[in-house]
């Protein structure tokens, strides 16, 4: 039966099924082999597309202009000192106002309720581009960087290591276990995932054939992974907490040893972007042989037009 997510947010992955997934990357593939065929499309010609920023970005903001844009879509980028989300304006009325103006709206800030009040209310689709609880659109991109390095994602083994409760790690634990990815999560116990988000993740991989292991031990943790990630050890908003981050995490920086315990010569090096060498990875690693991050980086913007694509309807 075909996929339809017409109309259909992406606020976290739970929002959307094994087989819808599935289809948003096999949509991201075509599109990819588009852009590197040099063919042009016209697909979003007409269609206006809200960018709302508390947070800084580049890769997320650079996505989906881009996505956009190139296919003749007009993207407007709006940051908290153009617009009044949530301060002079109630969040609903924003959202009832942008939902009469455009045809879909991207949010990248701090709280997780407030994507969640411009889907409810706008009347399109709203695409969660980062809150401080979860990163959708980033593991899309991650789903398709690890299918491509290993032609499949059922049985795969992903190694997240660093701090467990971030929105990275947490939203790792949802699409890995709902497409059918062994996660591990390596963390000291003090930045463990939330409970009941690896209580979710069980559950899932249960279903699909995956597992999912918490661990304390970055030995245990990325043995036999197929891939090893990473995220900054202080996420945004939490600069005061930075010398604390690094007594904890400097046990969980990945080396060429620790890639090297995988016991996979072929297994690759995830990060999410930006990163700070010397930290949470050396330079040897990022910059070395076993890296896709730059692949994983590139396959935010074909991820998310082909979310964009799917969500408005478009034949692609």
């Amino acid at each position: 039966m075909a996929i339809d997510l017409k109309g259909r947010s992406l606020l976290t992955l739970k929002d959307f099924s094994t087989a819808e997934i599935r289809s948003v990357l096999d949509l991201a593939r075509r599109v990819k082999q588009e852009r590197r065929a040099g063919k042009v499309r016209r697909r979003f010609q007409g269609r206006t597309l809200a960018l709302l920023f508390e947070k800084r970005s580049t890769r997320t903001r650079c996505a989906f202009e881009t996505a956009f844009g190139e296919e003749g879509g007009h993207p407007v980028f709006l940051s908290q000192q153009d617009i009044h989300l949530g301060t002079k304006e109630a969040a609903e009325d924003t959202a009832r106002v942008l939902g009469r103006m455009f045809d879909a709206i991207e949010f990248r800030g701090f709280r997780q309720d407030m994507v969640e009040t411009l889907a409810k209310w706008s009347g399109v689709p709203v695409y969660n581009g980062l809150t401080d609880e979860w990163h959708p659109t980033q593991v899309l991109a991650d789903l398709l960087t690890l299918e491509e390095a290993f032609g499949s994602l059922p049985g795969r083994r992903l190694a997240f290591v660093g701090d467990g409760r971030n929105n990275v790690a947490h939203t790792l634990l949802v699409g890995c276990a709902r497409m059918g990815v062994h996660v591990a999560i390596g963390a000291p116990a003090e930045l463990s995932p939330a409970a009941d988000v690896a209580a979710w993740a069980r559950q899932e991989a249960a279903r699909t054939g995956a597992s999912v292991l918490v661990t304390a031990d970055p030995g245990e943790a990325v043995r036999g992974a197929d891939a090893v990630y990473t995220d900054v050890w202080v996420s945004m908003g939490e600069e005061e907490k930075s010398a604390e981050r690094v007594r904890l995490l400097a046990p969980w920086q990945v080396t060429v040893g620790l890639m090297e315990r995988t016991g996979r010569p072929d297994a690759v090096f995830l990060h999410c972007l930006p990163a700070v060498k010397g930290k949470e990875v050396t330079t040897e690693v990022i910059e070395g042989p076993r890296s896709r991050v730059w692949d994983q980086a590139e396959n935010r913007k074909h991820t998310i037009k082909a979310l964009m694509l799917a969500t408005l309807g478009i034949r692609a």
